[in-house]
């Protein structure tokens, strides 16, 4: 029987912040390490003053002023 080894690395989720509160989050990524969490928000299109993709621009016209920031995981 094998030793099991477990990754003791705190995981990070992205989570997107919008002005206004009532806005559902859906398919964010979770399981991260810190370096690919920082790496995500660090994208000029995870925040709507600097986005320039379609879809985020879109995002923007339909909800309002928003941003990704990552938390730890429990």
């Amino acid at each position: 029987m094998s030793a099991r080894t477990w990754n003791t690395e705190p995981r990070y989720r992205i989570v997107r912040f919008y002005r206004h509160a009532a806005v559902v989050r859906r398919g964010l990524p979770s399981g991260l390490t810190l370096e690919q969490a920082q790496a995500h928000c660090a994208d000029l299109n995870t925040s709507s003053t600097t986005a320039w993709k379609t879809s985020a621009i879109n995002r923007t016209k339909r909800y309002g002023a928003w941003f990704d920031g990552y938390e730890r995981m429990p």
